[in-house]
């Protein structure tokens, strides 16, 4: 685990050492003080920058994108749609149980031919489920790895399976029909398509037009515009 201090951690973030420990003095990044100062681990700030993400509030995405753009500016933003291509949609996505949803989704994003062990990355995302769930209160599931599966991937690819009904997914006791898998490349192209979905699926039209989808085609088109909407805002 790397075991980083104040102003490498500012520099990660492209914010002032005192910046810094102020957050962790309030207790609102992850740290721990050793030998009287704060030391922390970027992997786990990547993670808060993650569940921060997580949080789906228009205004909290803001704050992040705006870290999100001094962090990794150099990151090239990849449309979504052109992530996700009609043969990694699944409408409808016939799975029950938990298990069987995530083995589905990393099927399908094998047939794209950029990730060759779909049974490894399907124990990846199930280790991720039992650690944090992904399931979100507006139906929606964001699975992804704990981290980039680069010995399986030969790029980003995303997933969409659309269930008929909702089903339970998450401990917490949440239904969910609709599962995006995130298999990203490298953790800052991770966390800018989480945040680019997450500002997508506070979009109610979006979830509408996907759960009325018919076919991978309708969806794939209703994910086009709707990142098409968020890229003008």
């Amino acid at each position: 685990m790397d075991d980083l201090d104040a102003a490498r951690i500012a520099e990660y973030l492209h914010v002032t050492p005192d910046q810094v420990v102020k957050m962790a003095d309030r207790g609102r990044v992850p740290a721990r003080k050793v030998g009287g100062q704060w030391r922390f681990s970027k992997a786990e700030i990547h993670h808060w920058l993650e569940e921060r993400i997580g949080l789906s509030a228009a205004d909290e995405l803001d704050k992040v994108q705006q870290v999100l753009d001094r962090v990794s500016p150099e990151a090239v933003d990849r449309p979504i749609h052109e992530l996700c291509s009609i043969d990694t949609l699944q409408v409808p996505l016939n799975a029950r149980t938990r298990g069987s949803v995530i083995r589905s989704m990393c099927n399908l994003a094998g047939k794209t031919g950029l990730m060759w062990d779909a049974p490894a990355m399907a124990e990846a995302v199930q280790a991720r489920e039992q650690m944090h769930p992904t399931a979100l209160d507006c139906g929606v599931a964001l699975l992804h790895p704990r981290r980039p599966q680069t010995s399986i991937l030969a790029d980003s690819v995303i997933a969409l399976g659309i269930c008929p009904s909702a089903i339970p997914f998450a401990d917490r006791g949440q239904l969910t029909d609709v599962f995006f898998l995130i298999c990203s490349y490298d953790d800052r192209i991770h966390l800018r398509i989480l945040a680019k979905l997450s500002r997508m699926i506070i979009d109610d039209s979006f979830l509408i037009e996907l759960r009325t989808s018919t076919s991978p085609g309708e969806a794939w088109h209703a994910l086009k515009e709707c990142e098409e909407r968020v890229d003008e805002l």
